[in-house]
């Protein structure tokens, strides 16, 4: 997922969030969107990178991630964890708690607490 553009990235954001789309649904969610050939190219490119599949409904190809977005998720956040954090993530963590203290829920910090407790016994 670092390899992609900005475009590109936005494109998987979309297919995360939506599940699977058109060509056109994906331009209609592209902030500034690029013409419909643009598109159509990006997605052509992403789907020969294995980024994206492809599949015939009614006439007309509809794209979704070809992976996960849990795998995604996973892969984007060990790249900012070794990029930002030094690898480190209990330092992520800390940022990310000492940023958003203020609107974590109680049940959220006691998730956490949770978490930490089956990490410490693995």
């Amino acid at each position: 997922m670092e390899n992609l553009s900005r475009r590109q990235r936005q494109i998987m954001d979309i297919l995360f969030r939506e599940s699977a789309c058109s060509a056109e649904d994906i331009r209609e969610h592209l902030p500034d969107a690029p013409s419909n050939s643009a598109v159509r190219a990006m997605l052509s490119t992403m789907v020969k990178k294995g980024y994206i599949k492809q599949r015939e409904e009614n006439f007309r190809y509809v794209y979704s991630a070809a992976m996960k977005q849990e795998i995604a998720q996973k892969t984007a956040l060990d790249g900012l964890i070794n990029t930002f954090f030094a690898g480190s993530p209990s330092a992520a963590v800390s940022a990310l708690l000492g940023m958003q203290s203020e609107k974590i829920s109680a049940e959220e910090l006691d998730e956490l607490s949770s978490l930490i407790e089956k990490a410490k016994k693995k």
